[in-house]
């Protein structure tokens, strides 16, 4: 059951075929290129697209401004202390404003960093300090037919293998990404995290957690891990994280705002160096690049994300539409995760070879169909890295109801009962950054595309 009801409505409008085949041809055939108007189910991400409670659009109100040691830093300060365990805190734009100021803080041109599999902007942190990012997924991970709870977990026995090629003293930081987005929003388990920190306290290397969608983690953990079962989400989530030595966090995510991240840390030192980093790129620590308004919704959004009843609604959610687009044939990434359904383009499309990028086909396809964006996360978003052909479905939180789902489902299993006409896909022109091509490369189709459904 829903567990929250509409106050404020948007009215939505569908493009109609013609206008979705001209829009896609002049985004160069990347839907970030597409205006939103131009969208009607946006499934681009969960990023700070989701809807706020009206806690938070009262908090907003109490928002104080002071350029330094303002009262909304406090309420922020404690909500973090009290919910994910961390006293010292530096607050930034947004996630990626946080992991530029850690990575900044710790690494050094030449370093190594693990990770279970890095996301895009964490990856492209890691390189921009000239460090290497190396993944270390569970071989079952990349395996999206395969029945495993944890399939985000980090591959330890790689990880040692990592540390011990590299050297310890040029591996300053392992981070564990919960839940693990790059693997299709797949949780890792509470005992995977204790590991990952043995090996990173042997290795005297700094645990880092990518947070961002902790809540989420600590909700399959209850569900699937024994020592668990019995536990709320607060406590899980506080036990967790009480492992690592900072985190990075995109309250965006499982702080449920439109806006706003930050890192902490336990160590005096570190915390100093990240301060003093952030006042060059993100603002004075007691702002980061924020208003006081914003830290008064995040300060009481990472209150209510730990709420079971919220935590339960949003998994159930994001399960219903897997659970449709199974029954309709889709071969879908199982289990399904904690933010989003990743579509199997794979086997979605076999008749096309990686080098065709049957992720970003599919993508192109599901907007010409119903108007729906979602995103690649496979060849075209990851060159050069060996992982499935995902195509991510992400939900936004609180957004979208159970009419918008089954368009969406009904969308996909149109583009696939006609699946053996969908082209390939050539890019035409790219960044030179190669991890972030996805935003920004233009992209043509081999063949005509689109039936001009009206799903």
């Amino acid at each position: 059951m829903r567990a929250y009801r509409a106050k404020v409505v948007e009215p939505l409008r569908r493009p109609d075929p013609e206008e979705r085949q001209a829009a896609l041809e002049a985004a160069g055939y990347n839907v970030f290129g597409l205006d939103a108007e131009d969208v009607y189910v946006d499934l681009l991400t969960d990023s700070g697209t989701g809807a706020m409670s009206h806690d938070q659009w009262a908090a907003l109100h109490r928002g104080d401004e002071s350029y330094a040691g303002s009262r909304s830093f406090d309420r922020f300060r404690s909500a973090v202390a009290d919910v994910m365990g961390f006293e010292q805190v530096v607050p930034t734009h947004q996630g990626r404003g946080a992991e530029n100021v850690l990575f900044g803080a710790l690494l050094e041109d030449g370093d190594v960093v693990p990770n279970n599999a890095h996301f895009d902007t964490t990856r492209a942190h890691v390189a921009n300090q000239g460090a290497d990012p190396v993944d270390c997924p569970l071989p079952v991970g990349l395996a999206p037919e395969a029945d495993y709870s944890f399939k985000g977990n980090m591959n330890v026995d790689r990880l040692r293998s990592v540390v011990d090629e590299a050297g310890a003293e040029r591996v300053p930081a392992i981070v564990l990404t919960v839940t693990n987005n790059s693997i299709a929003g797949q949780p890792v388990s509470v005992e995977n995290v204790r590991r990952v920190a043995a090996v990173a306290e042997e290795a005297d290397a700094t645990f880092v957690i990518d947070a961002c969608r902790f809540a989420e983690n600590a909700a399959f953990v209850g569900a699937r891990e024994e020592e668990f079962a019995d536990a709320a989400v607060a406590e899980i989530a506080r036990e967790q994280l009480s492992y690592a030595d900072a985190i990075t966090m995109s309250g965006k995510k499982d702080a449920l705002t439109n806006v706003g991240g930050f890192v902490a840390c336990r160590d005096e030192g570190l915390f100093e160096r990240c301060k003093e980093r952030a006042i060059l790129y993100e603002g004075f620590p007691t702002y980061g690049g924020l208003a006081g308004r914003d830290l008064e919704a995040m300060a009481v959004g990472l209150r209510e994300v730990v709420e079971r009843r919220y935590v339960t609604d949003r998994l159930e959610g994001v399960a219903a539409l897997g659970r449709r687009l199974v029954d309709a044939g889709v071969p879908v990434y199982q289990p399904f995760g904690g933010h989003a359904v990743y579509v199997d383009a794979g086997r979605f499309l076999p008749h096309l070879d990686t080098e065709a990028f049957p992720g970003q086909s599919l993508v192109c396809e599901c907007y010409l169909e119903g108007a729906v964006r979602a995103v690649e996360l496979g060849s075209f978003a990851f060159p050069d890295t060996d992982r499935p052909e995902l195509v991510r479905l992400a939900l936004p939180r609180r957004s979208y109801g159970l009419a918008h789902v089954e368009h969406v489902a009904d969308t996909v299993a149109a583009v696939h009962e006609r699946r053996d006409d969908v082209p390939g896909m050539d890019v035409i022109s790219e960044p030179p950054t190669p991890e972030l091509r996805h935003f920004q490369a233009e992209l043509a189709p081999c063949e005509p595309m689109g039936r001009f459904g009206e799903t």
